[in-house]
């Protein structure tokens, strides 16, 4: 669930975590996984689909992506600015900025963006996970992008856990020698508040580490595909909304 305090700001859960106050009902949980597949899948993937015009560091009118949706998903139709910037704000990985009245994607993106991101402060190691099939491959020749345009690397190990158990349940992971790395000229920036990101790792900087997943459960972690087909004429839901 969604909300904002009076006091201190957006937060999700029933109470505001700083004071206690039942707080001002934004959204709730299914709204919230919904508009979040969303927003990853236009901001990261698709904006044309919504019409959407991007800057080339990838950001997109906020004003404008609530008007889309509005015309694209019926849905959405309560929807404002405030909503994004709720959802923006209280993001524990940093996924989303917002800037100026403008909003984007901090990563994940597979088109081609410049992104003003952190070039320092990278810690001496970073995490990547991969799986049972893939590890000597990517021992022998290093991290590429794929689908993607740059190779995401993780914070922690958990964070690379819980990122892996999205293509397997039992990633695989490697340790990154990012410090290595930067100091032979590999740019590796800082992106959400758990992801880095570079062009490539060559194999000498990684090595596979043994690591209890048992100390990891399984998060399911936010949809980002596709959004659904248009609903027509689904319900508002039951929940008192200020949309002012």
């Amino acid at each position: 669930m969604l909300k904002e305090c009076v006091n201190h700001g957006y937060f999700r859960a029933e109470f505001c975590p700083v004071c206690g106050d039942e707080g001002r009902f934004l959204m709730n949980d299914e709204e919230l996984e919904r508009l979040s597949r969303t927003m990853a899948g236009v901001l990261r993937h698709f904006p044309e689909r919504f019409d959407l015009r991007v800057d080339r560091q990838g950001f997109v009118d906020l004003k404008a992506f609530v008007e889309a949706l509005h015309q694209k998903q019926r849905r959405f139709h309560w929807l404002r600015p405030h909503h994004i910037v709720a959802i923006i704000e209280t993001d524990d990985k940093g996924r989303y900025e917002h800037r100026d009245g403008m909003i984007r994607a901090t990563y994940a993106h597979s088109f081609e963006i410049e992104l003003d991101t952190d070039a320092v402060g990278a810690p001496d190691t970073l995490y990547y996970p991969t799986t049972v099939e893939e590890v000597d491959i990517v021992l022998e020749v290093g991290l590429k992008p794929s689908d993607r345009k740059k190779v995401h690397l993780s914070k922690t190990v958990g964070d690379a856990v819980n990122a892996g158990r999205v293509r397997t349940p039992e990633p695989i992971i490697l340790e990154v020698n990012s410090k290595a790395a930067a100091e032979d000229g590999i740019v590796i920036q800082k992106a959400g508040r758990t992801v880095y990101l570079t062009t490539d790792v060559p194999p000498q900087y990684l090595k596979r580490i043994d690591v209890d997943l048992a100390e990891f459960p399984p998060q399911t972690p936010p949809r980002e595909e596709e959004p659904h087909r248009q609903e027509l004429g689904e319900e508002r839901p039951s929940e008192d909304r200020d949309d002012q």
